[in-house]
């Protein structure tokens, strides 16, 4: 799913394409995708872009008359621009939105539909899809422990829900938890000053490189190849490999579809964290220190 580095430059980059824009024709191919009915999507045709912005992992584009549209991507879910002439065809396609200078595509690969699109009035309507989060590219280290430490939950935890962090899900999450050194089932709410200082720096430094990273990748256009696993990371998406900084396999914890990877070395004083589904199934024979493993 995109997170705060990936719908960053793409709020950048929207707005160098279409912002003072006027949307001239909206058709939408596959009704799942709109999630609200008043006001009719069929408001915005006629209206000028005013801008963009980022509500947590969600696009918001503002428009003449107080009106919003809300694109929430998901997993799949991507936003592709094709100049006058060039097209996209075929199911892929949840909407498009037509403009003087091209076409801004709305699309989901994959059978699996979970992008969302609203049509919202004012900005009363538009706060209600703000969770709560912090924005962590702009809070100050007092604010950040405190939110961090108001409730005791896992860092891995802490730092994807919404409630407390605006745009950091599982990819992220992964990378600024290696950077800091800390195990991702460290408790937020036992934390030391140090321990907070140094994933406080952890946070702004990954999601500031990251998103430099993908700004110098998409250039003048749209993000293309928007993907929670880069071969650049260093840990996520990278189990079995070789962590970058000490060499060591980088682990895993795996639950439902979803997996957190981490180093052992660098993260958990060597100890191998408990895989609910391999650690029950090999019981004794399951490695406790990284030093079993290499």
């Amino acid at each position: 799913m995109p997170e705060l580095p990936d719908i960053a430059v793409y709020v950048e980059r929207l707005a160098a394409l279409l912002r003072g824009r006027v949307i001239q024709r909206v058709r939408v191919a596959n009704p799942f995708v709109l999630r609200t009915v008043e006001p009719p999507i069929s408001t915005v045709a006629g209206r000028r872009v005013a801008g963009f912005d980022r509500i947590g992992k969600r696009i918001v584009v503002r428009l003449d008359g107080d009106l919003f549209l809300v694109v929430h991507l998901m997993i799949a879910g991507r936003l592709r621009w094709r100049e006058p002439g060039r097209t996209i065809g075929g199911r892929i396609v949840l909407a498009e939105f037509s403009f003087e200078h091209g076409t801004l595509y709305l699309t989901e690969a994959g059978t699996t539909h979970r992008a969302m699109l609203h049509v919202v009035q004012g900005a009363k309507s538009l706060r209600a899809f703000d969770r709560g989060g912090i924005d962590p590219m702009e809070s100050d280290l007092d604010t950040f422990a405190r939110v961090l430490r108001s409730e005791n939950h896992t860092l891995k935890r802490s730092l994807t829900d919404p409630r407390l962090f605006s745009g950091i899900g599982n990819a992220y999450s992964d990378e600024i938890l290696h950077r800091a050194g800390l195990s991702p089932l460290a408790l937020s709410g036992k934390l030391a000053d140090d321990d907070v200082a140094r994933l406080h720096c952890a946070v702004r430094e990954t999601l500031a490189d990251w998103t430099a990273r993908l700004r110098s990748e998409a250039g003048d256009a749209l993000p293309d190849k928007v993907t929670a696993f880069h071969p650049q990371m260093a840990v996520h998406g990278r189990y079995g490999q070789p962590c970058p900084v000490c060499g060591a396999p980088v682990q895993r914890i795996r639950y439902a579809a979803n997996e957190t990877n981490y180093c052992a070395r660098c993260q958990t004083n060597g100890r191998i964290l408990a895989d609910r589904a391999m650690s029950r199934l090999l019981k004794d024979d399951w490695p406790r220190s990284i030093d079993d493993i290499e």
